[in-house]
């Protein structure tokens, strides 16, 4: 389970990761919140006030939501950027982990309310690729894919689906700022967004109202203009 700016895969102490525990659950189970957290490990240091030019909120809100963080570990003061009048935020992880079944069951409400917020801002940041895709280097243009590939798995197979997909990813460089400096001449900012989503045959729609491409797995996704 995931959340925006975050590196799937197994944290350590060297990836400054940030493993939730019930705490940081619900401290993050509020989409503004997700959201700052975000931007501040995406563009770096910021203040209240450019944040929340950024989401569209108020300067009050934006500064409430950055206190709540702080206090949960999530974000701190930049003492060497802030002065009386104006105090700068930053990033206190690059990424963070969520993956533990029994918080979930302890804290069912939080977890839902988290997820839902993950969900929200993933779907924000592909309709921003979609809204800027006309005016991206025909380069980028032609890499923009979204496929939906359905199968048929054992809890097992998707288990080990997911271990693979984690695999491949991590042969790549990630967007820090050590990464950044290193990257070849080129190189920009890639997300990379993967849902593993069961859907049990208790639970599932009638064959005839299946989803866009849940026919073919083509995995040709959109071609870009």
């Amino acid at each position: 389970m995931t959340e925006p700016s975050e590196r799937p895969y197994d944290p350590d102490p060297e990836t400054n990761a940030a493993v939730l525990d019930a705490k940081g659950l619900r401290a993050l189970a509020h989409p503004v919140r997700l959201q700052l957290v975000g931007l501040l490990r995406k563009h770096g240091p910021s203040t209240a006030t450019r944040l929340a030019e950024r989401l569209g909120v108020n300067s009050g809100t934006a500064s409430y939501h950055l206190r709540q963080l702080g206090a949960a570990g999530f974000v701190e003061e930049d003492a060497e950027r802030g002065n009386a009048r104006e105090r700068w935020w930053r990033a206190v992880h690059q990424s963070t982990w969520f993956d533990d079944p029994e918080l979930a069951e302890r804290e069912p409400e939080a977890t839902m309310a988290y997820l839902q917020s993950v969900a929200a801002t993933y779907t924000l940041r592909v309709q921003r690729a979609l809204n800027e895709l006309q005016t991206m280097p025909r380069a980028w243009r032609d890499t923009f894919d979204m496929s939906d590939w359905p199968l048929r798995l054992t809890p097992e197979e998707a288990s080990a689906l997911h271990e693979e997909l984690r695999a491949v990813v991590t042969r790549y460089r990630p967007d820090t700022p050590e990464g950044a400096a290193t990257a070849p001449d080129g190189a920009e900012r890639v997300s990379v967004i993967t849902h593993l989503l069961p859907e049990p045959e208790s639970t599932s729609a009638p064959a005839d109202s299946s989803g866009p491409g849940s026919g073919s797995g083509s995995g040709s996704g959109t071609e870009a203009p």
